[in-house]
């Protein structure tokens, strides 16, 4: 039993948790929440539930890609299940969501009704076995979406105010560059099952460079919306080594694994620094 409780962790990815708790952490910047019960009850389900209701969903449908990917096996980029662990999956993620679902519902509603509904649709397009959006880009990007529901899911939770559009835009844009991310990192084993992404159709060189265009769109929204000028000097510096990193260092190369657990770890410590500051100073909350 032991190892099967190992198996689900990994296939939630706690490398990748820290993108759920920044999205779930913005909405309550500033704010006293630390001795709300709801507060960290909605922690503990954006970690561990949701992130296996998505991942796990996601590994069930992209089992022979993943089987040939270096990057899967580990607690960073999610577990290398058999045929056997992933087709009992679906029964374990149910279980956990019936277990979390109903009293987030209790406590918020129709409106926490319509959210998880949201999401449940959201991620059946994106992982159908056959036309999945998964495997129709650009439509893969549009659905990291999906991501933004926690900042809401928070906000209801937490009964706080709603965020600006703005900040939402901004949400938004970071999604879809963390996703590209991994796609740049997933463009050899994509290509060698045969599944189509932004990535491997429009290759490395351009799909590195929609990256850096989406970074610089983040930084200057930082700058001219929000005036906020230390936050994007952080992102600046991001900005600074994927430009360093297209034309002068790695460039079309592929990462190893050690690398990409590195660039994994120092997401993290970066995440975390960010998250901090956001929190402390409410630079997003308009």
């Amino acid at each position: 039993m032991l190892n099967k409780l190992f198996f689900w962790l990994k296939i939630s990815r706690p490398g990748l948790w820290f993108a759920t708790i920044w999205l779930y952490l913005l909405p309550t910047s500033q704010m006293d929440i630390w001795q709300s019960t709801n507060f960290w009850l909605g922690f503990a389900y954006i970690t561990f539930p949701l992130n296996f209701l998505v991942y796990g969903w996601n590994d069930m449908v992209d089992q022979e890609t993943d089987a040939a990917n270096p990057r899967k096996g580990n607690y960073w980029f999610g577990a290398k299940g058999s045929a056997t662990q992933l087709k009992e999956l679906w029964k374990v993620i149910l279980v956990v969501q019936l277990l979390c679902m109903p009293y987030f519902i209790w406590i918020g509603g129709p409106k926490m009704l319509l959210l998880f509904t949201g999401l449940i649709l959201i991620n059946g397009l994106y992982n159908l076995p056959k036309n999945g959006l998964r495997s129709r880009p650009p439509l893969e990007l549009l659905c990291q979406i999906g991501y933004l529901l926690i900042a809401p899911f928070s906000i209801i939770v937490n009964q706080v105010e709603p965020l600006p559009t703005v900040t939402y835009a901004y949400l938004f844009l970071f999604a879809i560059q963390s996703h590209l991310i991994g796609e740049v990192m997933d463009i050899e084993p994509d290509r060698s099952a045969g599944r189509k992404t932004t990535a491997t159709i429009w290759g490395m060189k351009n799909t590195k460079l929609l990256i850096i265009g989406i970074v610089a769109t983040e930084v200057s929204l930082l700058l001219i919306y929000f005036e906020e000028y230390l936050f994007a000097g952080m992102l600046g510096i991001g900005l600074i080594w994927l430009i360093l990193d297209l034309f002068f260092i790695y460039k079309t190369s592929r990462y190893t694994l050690n690398q990409m657990k590195l660039f994994g770890l120092l997401s993290n410590l970066v995440a975390l620094v960010s998250m901090a500051y956001v929190w402390y100073s409410g630079c997003l909350l308009g």
